[in-house]
């Protein structure tokens, strides 16, 4: 393992290969959650001889798929993610890699699942491979960022997003929203609920636009979980996200009398002492929910930031002036008194979708308290 003597750093060929192994990765996005995106790429003097990735959860493993069908004797595995040890859906790739001979291993970050964390390193080091990892952690972390904030702080990956005018609003003053976004941002939106767990909202923005919440897209298995938060049972039992297929998941903290109605349009109704973003987030927990796409309205939305418990910001940019005091921002609450205890972000990426900006940027020191965890 890193910092043991006998490790041999990482070559050009190696990083290049570990590169190649995170956009592979990637490919795994819309169907391995809870697992982790992996991806392996199988070397053999600097040449590629075996790639693969995690394409869905239950199906094999990253490196099972870079060792199918390949002579890896002596060969080296880049892989993105430590080699998990324990028997799950499937036997451990501890055991497959060193079966096929591979002689040495480099690898970006270890995994904090504590079935593995360090664990499938140790067992390959002593099978006598030669074991490095440590490398281009930051930019595996950007790949597995909703995987390890779940297994670190024990509860989901939170996104939030929200669509707004040049001028910051996210509606007019008489709360006209739709649409401020054109329709290739609008499909950028969806592209977001494929690649997360569940979506919330509050029950203000599910009774003002009456969304479905759905997936359209097809790219991920299955419906995703639909949450609204209504601490007084608000919501109407003719709301459209009732009439589509798919789990409804509200929050209560009153009105129990008003629940069975919900219940009899297939919600799941839960009383909770008092709903906020920790006691919703530690529920979520308990039901294996990695990741929280939060789409508001700016109540709920300021809630999250004001408890720091948010991960990623996506934002929707439109070049369109909506004007007015009485125009609604997307966070809502009270704010910050001084400039100096604003909330900062870290590393803004700007794209552009039709006329449409896209702003998307990480809470300041996520990633980086979560590279530290797993660096090594």
């Amino acid at each position: 393992m890193e910092g043991e003597e006998e490790a041999t750093a990482p070559s050009a060929a190696e990083l290049a290969a570990l590169k190649r192994a995170l956009e592979l990765a990637a490919q795994g996005r819309y169907r391995t959650a809870p697992n982790p995106m992996v991806g392996a790429v199988l070397l053999r003097d600097g040449i590629e001889i075996g790639s693969g990735w995690h394409r869905k959860v239950g199906g094999p493993h990253a490196e099972v798929e870079a060792l199918r069908d390949v002579d890896a004797h002596g060969a080296t595995l880049c892989v993105t993610l430590e080699p998990c040890a324990h028997h799950g859906r499937t036997p451990p790739c501890v055991d497959a890699v060193v079966a096929a001979g591979v002689r040495r291993v480099v690898a970006c970050h270890a995994d904090p699942d504590s079935r593995v964390s360090g664990l499938g390193f140790s067992r390959l080091a002593f099978a006598g491979l030669d074991v490095t990892w440590g490398h281009l952690v930051v930019a595996a972390v950007r790949v597995t960022w909703k995987y390890l904030t779940a297994k670190l702080l024990r509860r989901p990956a939170v996104t939030l997003k929200w669509a707004m005018s040049l001028d910051g609003k996210i509606a007019t003053r008489r709360g006209d929203s739709r649409w401020i976004s054109a329709q290739p941002a609008r499909r950028w939106s969806l592209e977001l609920r494929e690649v997360h767990d569940a979506i919330l909202v509050g029950v203000g923005t599910a009774i003002a636009d009456d969304p479905m919440l759905t997936r359209r897209l097809g790219k991920a298995d299955g419906p995703i979980l639909r949450v609204v938060l209504d601490r007084r049972l608000r919501l109407p039992p003719t709301a459209k996200l009732f009439e589509q297929p798919g789990p409804v998941l509200v929050y209560a903290n009153a009105g129990a009398e008003r629940a069975e109605a919900l219940r009899a349009r297939g919600a799941e109704v839960v009383l909770l002492p008092e709903v906020t973003p920790a006691t919703v987030l530690a529920d979520l927990a308990g039901r294996n929910v990695q990741s929280l796409l939060v789409e508001g309205g700016a109540e709920v939305l300021g809630a999250f930031v004001a408890a720091g418990m948010f991960d990623r910001v996506e934002v929707v940019c439109a070049p369109v002036l909506v004007r007015g005091q009485d125009a609604p921002g997307p966070l809502g609450g009270i704010g910050s008194d001084k400039l100096a205890d604003a909330l900062r972000l870290d590393t803004l990426e700007v794209r552009r979708r039709g006329p449409d900006v896209l702003l998307g940027a990480f809470r300041d020191g996520c990633l980086r308290d979560l590279s530290a965890n797993v660096a090594g």
